[in-house]
């Protein structure tokens, strides 16, 4: 009986052998690509949410998740990082805390798309403590006005704004500038609406309108001295910011 066995299974073991390769061939061929699996490596984007309204973040973590994923090839070749996201929720935050780990539950991925691994798994964050201050508004004056006319007033509107950032990014001697103002051909008063430029990009303006509005006041010259007889133009150094191109 074994030795029947023996002598069924040697019988033409070429030709059962190349049965056994072409049966293998057809089935690489003819198997439906929805069917088969494969991976892929993407770089999705990490995004901060929920963040707490009192502090600020002053150190952004790595952008990117650097994730290899699983899925059948028709869905693999559909992939893209925008089919991903990737959010680190930081209600519970504090400026104590500047590790945060990273787990697969913070990735949203679409149906039938198996996450096999991702990095990093920590994240550095620093966040700092914010601060609101009013800030003086400083007109900004490009050259002076032509030979025989000189200013003798800088006015501007808001005089003050509120500012708020992070505390390390905000000092005692700062002040919002505006954009700056041509002097170089005005011979009669005249009021500018100029843009509102803050000290450091970290900071934010707390106004709806951020926008001021400059009146420069311009006087005549005459033989030395101006239309106003013997009067004299107070000086007020610190009413604006001039720049002498």
């Amino acid at each position: 009986m074994i030795q029947m066995i023996k002598d069924l299974i040697i019988r033409n073991w070429q030709l059962k052998l190349l049965a056994l390769f072409l049966s293998l061939v057809l089935w690489i061929v003819l198997i439906p690509e929805e069917k088969t699996f494969a991976e892929k490596n993407l770089n999705i984007n990490l995004e901060l949410t929920n963040l707490p309204q009192d502090v600020e973040v002053v150190e952004k973590p790595e952008s990117t998740i650097n994730l290899k994923v699983r899925a059948r090839k028709r869905v693999l070749s559909e992939l893209t990082p925008e089919t991903f996201l990737a959010q680190l929720d930081m209600s519970k935050a504090t400026i104590y805390q500047q590790e945060y780990p990273l787990d697969a539950t913070l990735i949203k991925t679409p149906p039938n798309v198996e996450i096999i691994s991702f990095s990093p798994v920590y994240v550095h964050v620093k966040l700092e403590k914010t601060r609101k201050i009013e800030m003086e508004v400083v007109p900004t004056i490009i050259s002076r006005p032509p030979e025989g006319y000189r200013i003798i007033k800088v006015e501007v509107t808001p005089s003050k704004v509120m500012v708020s950032g992070p505390q390390s990014k905000i000092h005692p001697r700062d002040k919002v500038i505006t954009s700056p103002i041509d002097a170089s051909l005005l011979t009669e008063s005249t009021s500018f609406e100029v843009d509102l430029i803050l000290p450091r990009p970290e900071l934010r303006l707390l106004a709806l309108y951020p926008r001021a509005r400059v009146n420069i006041v311009i006087e005549k010259k005459e033989n030395g001295s101006s239309t106003a007889g013997s009067r004299k133009p107070q000086k007020k150094s610190l009413d604006y910011e001039f720049l002498s191109f």
